[in-house]
């Protein structure tokens, strides 16, 4: 009687990783996630990220996961920066006392311009666009 060859490591990995990746894209290819819905039907931009009410004058916002911190230097007036510091892309913790602040060093930067307040930072954090439609802010 013939027996069957064992089949290889390499076989056994290839199988198992292509079963692995066939259930990922089964799941991510999914349409019913209400809160994919509701970004895609954002209209002029992004999803909101907040409303203006959420950030306080004279203070800020940090949003995590969107990678930007949203300030309100004076009544009306917003602007958003990138959280990662200049110094080491460590990312921002706090805005207070009218600075974005880096616990990794020491880093403060200006909440209405996103320049140095405080080194080691050797450079401004960068600007992102963002709008503001009625009472939603929404990355551009």
């Amino acid at each position: 009687m013939a027996s069957r060859p064992d089949p290889t490591r390499r076989t056994v990995v290839t199988a198992v990783g292509a079963a692995g990746l066939a259930a990922a894209l089964a799941a991510c290819g999914s349409d019913d996630d209400p809160a994919d819905e509701a970004s895609e039907k954002e209209e002029g931009g992004g999803a909101v990220l907040a409303t203006t009410a959420d950030i306080p004058v004279g203070g800020g916002k940090i949003f995590k996961d969107e990678g930007v911190v949203v300030t309100q230097p004076t009544k009306g007036q917003f602007k958003a920066f990138s959280h990662l510091c200049t110094h080491k892309q460590c990312p921002v913790t706090s805005v207070e006392g009218g600075t974005i602040n880096c616990p990794c060093h020491g880093s403060k930067f200006d909440i209405n311009d996103g320049s140095v307040k405080q080194k080691p930072a050797p450079k401004p954090l960068s600007a992102k666009e963002i709008t503001v439609e009625g009472d939603s802010i929404k990355l551009a």
